[in-house]
């Protein structure tokens, strides 16, 4: 199997087991986003400030790798027009089946997002990328198909995790492993990910995440940094997270 056919398989099944990122809004919180009380996630514990989306009505949005009923409904009930991509099909169902409850249309595409995307350039105005990219060995490529298919003037907001929580042990007290942590290449590393259930995942540099927006033609606007939510770093307070707000520039 190709690793990222793992890794659907993988978060199909956390999706069954209850994955936190896997448990679609209900209708209560649907109704509030339509009133206008609502907050979305890039990372584990910080919503992203609504100054970074702006007004979304009559906007293309794009989620990527934002599957699961999370925050595509949020956007749907601020008046987007939304396209969700995963390659999970389970985190789409939810997207369906929310999508059916309320109402409200989304296109719904299962891609790999290691592929060039299945749209053309300068599509949306917004493209919402929830921490993902962890399970993708060449960051840089989701960065330039972002730029692509991104209007001018559009925006990208990203959330990244980076390589401190693939330096540490299970229990997060010593560092354990050798970088870039990549199960491609390491077989200790893949052993690690086997033993643990936690499918193909690769550790990236701060170069990667946001250097590689930069290279991609990318402005870096906004940023913040966000913890686990959960263990020993996390309850230590060390940033592990990252979220960006980037903008392509307008033609001239």
């Amino acid at each position: 199997m190709n690793y990222t056919d793992i890794n659907a398989s993988t978060i199909d099944r956390w999706v069954d087991e209850g994955w936190e990122w896997g448990v679609p809004i209900d209708h209560e919180t649907y109704l509030r986003a339509v009133n206008g009380d609502w907050e979305v996630k890039l990372t584990p514990t910080k919503p992203v400030p609504k100054s970074w989306f702006g007004d979304l009505r009559g906007k293309k949005v794009l989620g990527l790798a934002s599957g699961g009923g999370q925050q595509m409904p949020v956007f749907a009930a601020l008046g987007a027009d939304c396209t969700v991509l995963d390659y999970s099909p389970r985190q789409l169902e939810s997207e369906r089946l929310v999508a059916e409850r309320e109402g409200y249309k989304i296109k719904i595409v299962r891609a790999d997002m290691t592929k060039r995307l299945p749209f053309e350039d300068e599509s949306f105005d917004l493209v919402f990328h929830p921490v993902s990219n962890c399970y993708v060995k060449d960051v840089l490529h989701v960065w330039r198909e972002c730029f692509r298919v991104l209007k001018s003037g559009g925006y990208l907001i990203a959330g990244t995790d980076h390589f401190v929580n693939y330096l540490v042990d299970g229990e997060e007290k010593e560092i354990v492993n050798s970088l870039p942590f990549d199960p491609l290449t390491n077989p200790a590393h893949k052993k690690l990910l086997e033993d643990e259930d936690c499918g193909m995942q690769f550790s990236h540099t701060i170069t990667e995440q946001i250097g590689g927006q930069l290279d991609a033609g990318f402005i870096l606007l906004e940023m913040y940094e966000d913890t686990n939510g959960s263990g020993r770093l996390h309850e230590m307070n060390v940033p592990t997270m990252l979220a960006t707000r980037s903008k392509k520039p307008e033609k001239k």
